[in-house]
C-alpha cells in the first residue's frame, strides 16, 4: 500500500472520534498548534530556510520565493490565525431548519463534517496549518500532501500539528502529512482514494489544479487560479486607480488574487493609463497591450510589449500584466467573463451605475468596487484562515472557512410512525 493510502487509512480510522469531540476539546487542539508552531518557531524557520536554498538552487522565482518564505513575523501570524479559528464559532450541530410533518415526526436539517479532507499544494507551507485548524474547527480529518520545495516546512508545521492533537486528547491520526515524490505516485495514489476520502481540495497554479480535476475519482472543490482584472471605467478618479492597481499587481505578485489584466475605457485611456502605467514600470512591471494601450504607453515614454491572445487568460505570478482597452462597462463585463478564472475582479469608478452593472456582471466569487482583489482573504473576511478559495460554484465558492468543510443530514425523530 502507498503511503498516501496507507495515511487516508488512518485518517478515515480517526474521522469519527475526532468529528465526535466536544467543541471546546477541538478548539483546544488549535490553539495548542499555534503555541507549538511559536515554541518550535526556530526549529520550523531552519527547515525553511533548507527548502528556500533548494528552490534558489532550482531557479524559483522571487514571488514564489515569497511564497514559500517562513519567518518568526509569519509564524506569528500563522499562530494568531489559529488562535483565532480556535475562538470562533462551532459550526457542527448547527440546526438550518426544520419541520413537524404531518404524522407527527419532527425533521431537522443539521450540520455535519465531511469526513476526511485531502489537501493538494505546492509551495505554500501556511497551508499546513490552515488546512489542519480548519479540518479539526469543523470536525474533519486530512491529509495533506504538499509539493516538494517546501516538504521540511510543511512536515515541520504538520508534526506540531499532531503534537497538539495528542496534547488534547485526540486522535493523532486526524493529521496526516505525505511527502512528495518525485513521480508524484503519492498524489495519484491519493485523489483516487474512494472510500477513504470524501473531498480533495487542490491549491496551486493551473497544472496541479488541471490534473487534479482531471484525474481525481473523489469529488473535488476546484480553487485559486486568479487571472484577476482591475478595470479602469471612463469615470475613475486617478489617484485611486494608481493605488488600486499598484497594490492589487505590485504588493505580493505571487498570489492568486494579485492582478494580471489591466481594462480601461478606450475613450479615457489617455487620462487614466499614463500615471498607472508609469507607476507599474516605476515598480519594475513588464506590460503588455493591444494596439491601443501599445499607442498610449508609447507616448508616456512606457515600454510596453505586444499582447498575444494566450495573454489575456493567463495568470503570470510575477511582475507582468497585460493591458486592454473596451469600449465601455459591458465590453469590460464580457472581457472579463470570456478570459478570468472566475476568482477576483473589480472597477475603478466613481459612478455608482457603473459600478454596480460591473457587479452584478461579472460571474467571478469575488467581486468589487474601488477597492484592491487582494482583500480575497479568509483571514481578511473574517473567517481566520482558509483552506483554499473556491473558484466553482458546487458546493462553495469564495474563500472556504470551517462552515464550507461541512454538509448537512436530516435528523428525524418519531415515536413509531410508518409510511
Amino acid at each position: 500500500m502507498s503511503e498516501a493510502l496507507r495515511k487516508a487509512q488512518l485518517a478515515r480510522d480517526a474521522a469519527p472520534a475526532l468529528a465526535a469531540a466536544a467543541a471546546g476539546v477541538r478548539s483546544g487542539a488549535i490553539a495548542a498548534a499555534g503555541r507549538l508552531i511559536l515554541e518550535r518557531a526556530d526549529e520550523i524557520c531552519a527547515a525553511n530556510a533548507r527548502d528556500l536554498s533548494r528552490a534558489r538552487a532550482a531557479g524559483m522565482s522571487a514571488p514564489l520565493q515569497d511564497r514559500l518564505l517562513l519567518d518568526h513575523a509569519r509564524l506569528a501570524s500563522i499562530a494568531s490565525s489559529l488562535e483565532e479559528i480556535s475562538r470562533q464559532a462551532d459550526p457542527l450541530g448547527r440546526v438550518l431548519g426544520g419541520s413537524t410533518l404531518a404524522c407527527g415526526a419532527r425533521v431537522e436539517q443539521v450540520r455535519v463534517p465531511l469526513g476526511v479532507v485531502a489537501i493538494v499544494y505546492e509551495a505554500r507551507p501556511n497551508v499546513t496549518a490552515d488546512a489542519f485548524a480548519l479540518c479539526v474547527r469543523s470536525g474533519n480529518a486530512c491529509v495533506l500532501k504538499g509539493g516538494s520545495a517546501a516538504n521540511e516546512s510543511c512536515a515541520a508545521l504538520a508534526a506540531a500539528c499532531a503534537d497538539a492533537l495528542a496534547e488534547a486528547g485526540l486522535p493523532v491520526g486526524a493529521v496526516q502529512y505525505v511527502a512528495d515524490d518525485a513521480a508524484h505516485t503519492e498524489t495519484a495514489a491519493l485523489i483516487r482514494a474512494r472510500g477513504l476520502v470524501d473531498v480533495l481540495i487542490p491549491r496551486g497554479g493551473a497544472s496541479l489544479i488541471r490534473s487534479c480535476v482531471e484525474g481525481a475519482t473523489v469529488p473535488v472543490i476546484e480553487t485559486g487560479t486568479g487571472n484577476c482584472h482591475i478595470y479602469l471605467h471612463r469615470d475613475a478618479d486617478v489617484q485611486k486607480a494608481v493605488d488600486i492597481v499598484v497594490n492589487a499587481k505590485c504588493s505580493r505578485p505571487g498570489v492568486c488574487n494579485a492582478a494580471e489584466s489591466l481594462l480601461v475605457d478606450a475613450c479615457a485611456a489617455e487620462r487614466l493609463l499614463p500615471p498607472v502605467l508609469l507607476a507599474l514600470s516605476g515598480h519594475g512591471v513588464e506590460l503588455v497591450g493591444d494596439a491601443r494601450a501599445r499607442q498610449v504607453a508609447e507616448a508616456a515614454g512606457v515600454a510596453m510589449g505586444e499582447a498575444s491572445e494566450e495573454d489575456w487568460g493567463t495568470e503570470y505570478l510575477d511582475l507582468k500584466m497585460s493591458v486592454a482597452c473596451v469600449e465601455d462597462v459591458d465590453a469590460a463585463v464580457a472581457h472579463v467573463n470570456r478570459y478570468s478564472t472566475h476568482h477576483s475582479e473589480a472597477i475603478v469608478s466613481e459612478s455608482y451605475a457603473a459600478c454596480e452593472r460591473f457587479l452584478a456582471g461579472v460571474d467571478s466569487a469575488a467581486v468589487y468596487a474601488n477597492a484592491s482583489t487582494r482583500f480575497t482573504d479568509g483571514g481578511v473576511f473574517g473567517l481566520g484562515g482558509e483552506i483554499g478559495i473556491s473558484t466553482q460554484k458546487l458546493h462553495a465558492r469564495g474563500p472556504m472557512g470551517a462552515e464550507a468543510l461541512t454538509t448537512t443530514k436530516y435528523v428525524v425523530r418519531g415515536e413509531g410512525q410508518v409510511r
